[in-house]
């Protein structure tokens, strides 16, 4: 809807925003990211100053004389996350499996909470 309005309006929205999942754990954070029908050689990862950035290109469809229906967004995408809490860069992972990337991001453990008393 946004993106027919969008257009309606002489703007153009550039690429698509896969739904994503953030969830943080006791010793790392695990994203999670909707890729239907994309190739890891798709994707990209890289984590610089406190941020993972994960962005990519879907390939544009198959040639189609007319289509009765299109809802499948194309092009590209790029989603940045920030984190508060030290993590360990050198051990950042992911997978994907049957179009879902996750990538696991250790905590370090250096930053801890403490109570501080006033004086």
């Amino acid at each position: 809807m946004q993106e027919r309005l969008e257009n309606l309006l002489g703007r153009t929205s550039s690429g698509w925003v896969p739904a994503v999942d953030l969830c943080e754990v006791d010793d790392r954070f695990l994203l999670t990211v909707e890729l239907p029908g994309m190739r890891q050689s798709d994707v990209e990862i890289a984590f610089v100053s406190d941020t993972l950035t994960v962005s990519g290109r879907r390939p544009d469809p198959a040639p189609c004389d007319r289509y009765q229906q299109f809802e499948r967004a194309q092009g590209r995408f790029s989603r940045s996350f920030r984190f508060a809490v030290p993590v360990h860069a050198d051990q950042i992972s992911a997978d994907l499996i049957d179009g879902v990337l996750t990538v696991t991001v250790p905590k370090t453990g250096a930053a801890t909470a403490r109570r501080i008393d006033v004086e």
